[in-house]
């Protein structure tokens, strides 16, 4: 199936399923803290989602083939959890750090998003691979506009994350995203410029790169679902909803608590690139 054109219709949908996915981040952002349960956090995104914003869980029993169902209704990945982690009763300790993925359904459409949070004070370590996955996600998307290709926005991110002595994963990836939850294309997060598809207005994907501070190489733990480092090295990913525009990108998953376009990644962007392009 090739790579779906989104109409102005759809595009309006995930908009809203997009500010109501960060909306979710930005409620949780308070209760991550030590003490605090991976279990407790899923709960309270649940009966947000459900209970207030009226949005479905889309990860709460997603069932790929040769999966079980996934138990929950967010992933959370802790310290060397590379993605996909399950909560549960998981106790977030001071200089933790932690991924929360976010994906709702509202009207049919689906909005993707994560983030990540520091639990109380990280170490020197933890935050430097924080904010420079961060960088690496917002470099990716100053690669968006059409014309440009997804090799374009792998390649900065792998050069980006090289560049600091970090590793970038390879077994997965960000995804077209619509009414389906995981569409074509895939966007790499590694790769040369000029290759793989060419963007065109009316796209929409995720770009969420997931960045080792040690080797790449990954496994999956026992429950089927959740991926950790293999050198037991701290892992982080940051992840944004991107809509390839006329001129340039427009970000779906906004909200007030998102943090700001940091510094290093504009100053990868190409000329031309409109950094306040967001919806």
């Amino acid at each position: 199936m090739g790579i779906a054109i989104k109409t102005s219709q759809d595009i309006e949908k995930m908009r809203v399923a997009g500010k109501l996915a960060a909306e979710v981040l930005d409620y949780v952002a308070p209760h991550v803290r030590p003490g605090v349960t991976t279990g407790e956090l899923d709960r309270l995104c649940h009966d947000y989602m459900v209970g207030v914003q009226g949005t479905i869980p889309a990860p709460l029993g997603y069932c790929p083939p040769g999966y079980r169902p996934y138990p929950k209704s967010i992933c959370t990945s802790v310290n060397n959890q590379v993605c996909h982690g399950i909560p549960g009763d998981k106790v977030l300790r001071k200089g933790d750090v932690v991924n929360l993925d976010i994906t709702t359904i509202k009207d049919g459409y689906h909005g993707d998003t994560s983030r990540m949070f520091f639990v109380g004070e990280p170490s020197i370590a933890a935050r430097r691979l924080c904010e420079v996955t961060l960088e690496c996600m917002w470099a990716g998307i100053l690669q968006v506009r059409p014309g440009a290709h997804l090799g374009d926005i792998g390649h900065v991110i792998q050069a980006h994350a090289e560049k600091h002595g970090y590793s970038v994963v390879r077994e997965f990836c960000g995804h077209g995203i619509g009414t389906r939850f995981h569409e074509e294309p895939q966007v790499l997060h590694y790769g040369k410029r000029g290759t793989l598809a060419e963007l065109k207005p009316g796209m929409v994907f995720t770009i969420e790169p997931m960045i080792n501070a040690g080797r790449r190489e990954i496994r999956e733990l026992a429950d089927g679902w959740t991926i950790v480092t293999k050198d037991h090295s701290l892992s982080a990913q940051w992840e944004h909803t991107v809509l390839v525009t006329e001129t340039g990108y427009e970000v779906l998953t906004v909200s007030p608590g998102m943090p700001a376009i940091p510094a290093a990644a504009l100053a990868l962007a190409p000329a031309g690139a409109v950094p306040a392009a967001i919806a």
